[in-house]
């Protein structure tokens, strides 16, 4: 069975390819850094645009299984636990994005503070070595910020509030008597027995599904609002996303 093989001409015999063309003026200089800054800022855009889908699937999330929940008595309080395990998973979804937006914002906000801040306004001090700062990181790409502290500043500016919400829905789904089956007149349970026997999800008893809920928002508050140094653009301004 014949076979075709690729020939290819020796390594001193192949034509060279012509050397990329670089700037050699003032004005061709000006015009490659506005088409660079063209260029990050729609990839820039590109990722923030995937945050805020992250962060309306969430908002969808959350309405609808409050709406599932909290709308009749036969509906199980786990929803609202199945509500927060599928915002968190959301949450780490929209922090990974977040850290890939955050390199390409900083490399926009490097170029604009430095240069085109400075033909606005020129000032005597600005940040030394940007430039090679700038070219480094197109060399060698890498995340600024950790995911940990991409899931602090997101759970501080549009998580938090969900799980609060998510929180006081389930807390109003065990205490309540008529979001429960076999509802009566009252309209909540006031026995600490009634409401960690509500808490129950089949074979797990109360008692133990309450103290895991409580560790879990615990851990949210820690993750929130743990310290970080404010480095890259948080040091810088206070409109930051």
């Amino acid at each position: 069975m014949d076979t075709k093989t690729s020939w290819s001409p020796p390594a001193d015999q192949r034509p060279e390819l012509p050397a990329p063309v670089f700037p050699s003026t003032p004005g061709e200089f000006i015009t490659v850094l506005a088409h660079y800054h063209r260029a990050e800022i729609a990839r820039m855009a590109g990722w923030r645009d995937r945050i805020d889908r992250t962060t309306n699937w969430a908002i969808t999330v959350v309405g609808a299984m409050l709406s599932v929940s909290l709308s009749t008595p036969s509906a199980h309080h786990g929803v609202v636990l199945f509500a927060m395990v599928l915002v968190l998973l959301l949450l780490v979804i929209e922090s990974r994005r977040y850290r890939f937006f955050d390199v390409y914002r900083a490399r926009v906000r490097r170029l604009e503070r430095n240069y085109y801040a400075q033909v606005l306004s020129p000032e005597k001090e600005v940040e030394k070595g940007w430039a090679t700062v700038l070219g480094e990181d197109l060399r060698r790409p890498k995340f600024l910020i950790s995911l940990e502290q991409a899931m602090s500043r997101r759970l501080r500016r549009n998580y938090c509030w969900l799980f609060v919400i998510l929180l006081l829905a389930w807390l109003l789904k065990i205490t309540s008597a008529k979001l429960q089956l076999g509802a009566g007149q009252a309209e909540l349970g006031f026995s600490l027995t009634d409401w960690i026997g509500n808490a129950a999800i089949g074979p797990l008893p109360g008692w133990l599904v309450m103290p895991a809920v409580v560790v879990f928002y615990a851990w949210l508050a820690f993750a929130a609002f743990r310290h970080y140094e404010d480095g890259g653009e948080l040091a810088y301004g206070n409109v930051h996303v």
